[in-house]
C-alpha cells in the first residue's frame, strides 16, 4: 500500500531578493514534507526565513527556484486568480498584528472570506455564529476590534482564518503582540484546531513550539531540522 502523499512539499526551494546591488538569500536548498493534520512549529532567529517560508506555502509569494504542491497543486504552474482562488479555499491566515478591518464588527471580519467566496449569506452567518462561539466571543459578535484587547482580536482573526474550512492555516507569530498568559491561551487554540487540519506556526518562542506536532528549525535561511518536539508541553 502506497503512502498517502504529503500535504505540502518543496523541492529545492530558494528565495532570493536583490538588495544594494547585493543577494540576500532568504531562503536557500529548501526539500520539506508535512503530511497532512496536526501543529508545525516553525522556529529560528530573526532573519531566519520563517515568514518567507510560511509566505512560499500560502501563495503569498513565489519562489526564485524550485517547487512548492500545497494540497496537490504546483503553486509555481497557478496563474494569479488561480492563487488567489487558492488562498481563499485552501488556506486561512492569522497574523501577529490581527489584521482586523476597524470599522466591521467581529462578526463582519468573519463574514468577509464568504463573502467573497460568495457563501450564501444564510449560510454564511450561520457559519460565523458557529466559529464566534467556538474562540469564545458570540457574545462579543457586534463590537469592533477597538473595543476587543488583543486576545480577543486574535480569537477573531483565528474565526476569519477557519471561515471558509481551509484544509491549512498559517500563523505567523500569533502570539507576538500578546502577553505569556493571553499567548499561551491563543497558541492552546490553535492546538484544537489542529486536530482536525494542518497548522503551521512561526514563532520565536520555543516553550510554546514544544506544543507542536513537529518543530522546522531553520537558520540563514536553512532547513537544520525538522523532529518532533522533546520535553513536556507547556500548552
Amino acid at each position: 500500500m502506497s503512502e498517502p502523499k504529503p500535504l505540502i512539499e518543496l523541492r529545492d526551494v530558494a528565495k532570493h531578493y536583490g538588495k544594494g546591488g547585493q543577494v540576500v538569500r532568504a531562503l536557500d536548498r529548501i526539500d520539506l514534507q508535512i503530511q497532512d493534520g496536526g501543529m508545525v512549529a516553525i522556529v529560528g532567529p530573526s532573519g531566519s526565513g520563517k515568514s518567507t517560508l510560511l509566505h512560499l506555502i500560502g501563495g503569498m509569494d513565489r519562489p526564485t527556484r524550485g517547487a512548492v504542491t500545497v494540497a496537490g497543486r504546483s503553486l509555481r504552474e497557478l496563474s494569479r486568480s488561480d492563487l488567489t482562488r487558492f488562498r481563499r479555499e485552501t488556506v486561512g491566515f492569522v497574523f501577529q498584528s490581527f489584521n482586523l478591518i476597524p470599522n466591521l464588527t467581529a462578526e463582519e471580519n468573519v463574514l468577509l472570506p464568504m463573502e467573497f467566496a460568495k457563501i450564501p449569506k444564510p449560510e454564511a452567518r450561520r457559519r460565523a455564529q458557529v466559529l464566534l462561539e467556538r474562540v469564545g466571543l458570540e457574545p462579543r459578535r457586534h463590537h469592533r476590534p477597538g473595543e476587543l484587547s488583543g486576545g480577543e482580536q486574535q480569537r477573531v482573526a483565528i474565526a476569519r482564518a477557519l471561515a471558509n474550512n481551509p484544509s491549512l492555516v498559517l500563523a505567523d507569530e500569533p502570539t507576538g503582540n500578546l502577553d505569556s498568559e493571553t499567548g499561551q491561551a491563543i497558541y492552546g487554540l490553535l492546538h484544537e484546531v489542529a486536530r482536525e487540519r494542518t497548522v503551521l506556526v512561526v514563532t520565536h518562542a520555543e516553550p510554546l513550539a514544544r506544543a507542536a506536532d513537529q518543530v522546522l528549525h531553520l537558520k540563514d535561511g536553512r532547513l537544520q531540522d525538522a523532529r518532533a518536539p522533546s520535553g513536556p508541553s507547556s500548552v
